[in-house]
């Protein structure tokens, strides 16, 4: 059976003149802690992530997360390191994110914030109205991108988009207007496209804001056609001028000298 671990969010506050408790925290509340926390565990491939249980205790209002212990002691790590550098430029986006509306919560309702895990001497983060855990917005500028993969989903019900399974990064979902889906005759899925698309990159770790990536281009890429062209390409070269050229000497006159 695999091994387990816990991360604890501890809320504490006041709601009016009450103490901050679960018979006072409303359930939406409680939807944006497991939204954020999920991001902050896996932030990239929810769908093969491991089992991530939740209960909610006692003691203001204490948010008890259980999943791998391997990816407890990821975040365990993650906390460490916050707490450090005093910053959250170095995470990936999502869980940058995660942190962020944690954050915003804590300054907009005067709340506490304190995160740490069940590993020993666990590290531990406090979010407040004194903190300023919010990524440099600065660092992040609009680049265009080109995916190539295997399209494994499209469409949406209000907010269309396209899934892109590519071998470096995974699978990637990007925003599409509706209006391109309607009209794309052929079934897209299961088969391998290269998509032009536009985003967020950093500027000095080159990471890209999946979250904001939209299309632009649907590009038919048949690797084996491309295959094709260079050998043809090769072949006529070796067949016709090549065969007639010194190399040395071309190389000489390249060069602006004689061999």
């Amino acid at each position: 059976m695999e091994k387990t671990g816990q991360i604890e969010i501890r809320i504490s506050g006041f709601r009016g003149n009450l103490e901050l408790a679960p018979d006072n925290y409303d359930i939406r509340e409680i939807m944006v802690v497991l939204e954020n926390t999920e991001n902050l565990l896996f932030p990239y491939d929810k769908k093969d992530r491991p089992l991530l249980s939740y209960k909610i205790e006692e003691g203001s209002v204490r948010h008890i997360f259980k999943t791998s212990v391997q990816f407890i002691i990821g975040f365990n790590a993650i906390l460490g390191q916050i707490n450090s550098v005093q910053n959250i430029d170095f995470l990936d986006q999502p869980t940058a994110k995660a942190i962020e509306n944690f954050q915003e919560l804590a300054v907009k309702n005067d709340l506490t914030f304190a995160i740490s895990t069940s590993i020993a001497e666990s590290n531990a983060l406090n979010i407040d109205r004194s903190t300023n855990y919010i990524k440099t917005q600065s660092l992040w500028v609009e680049a265009e991108f080109y995916f190539y993969g295997k399209l494994t989903n499209a469409g949406g019900k209000d907010k269309a988009n396209i899934h892109i399974l590519t071998e470096e990064l995974g699978t990637l979902r990007i925003e599409t207007p509706i209006e391109f889906l309607e009209k794309y005759e052929e079934n897209l899925l299961y088969k391998t496209f290269g998509i032009r698309a536009v985003g967020k990159q950093h500027i000095e770790t080159g990471e890209i804001d999946r979250s904001t990536l939209r299309f632009v281009e649907l590009i038919d890429y048949q690797p084996k056609y491309d295959e094709d062209y260079l050998r043809a390409i090769r072949n006529k070269a070796v067949n016709s001028w090549l065969n007639d050229i010194d190399p040395d000497k071309y190389i000489s006159e390249i060069r602006g000298y004689d061999a």
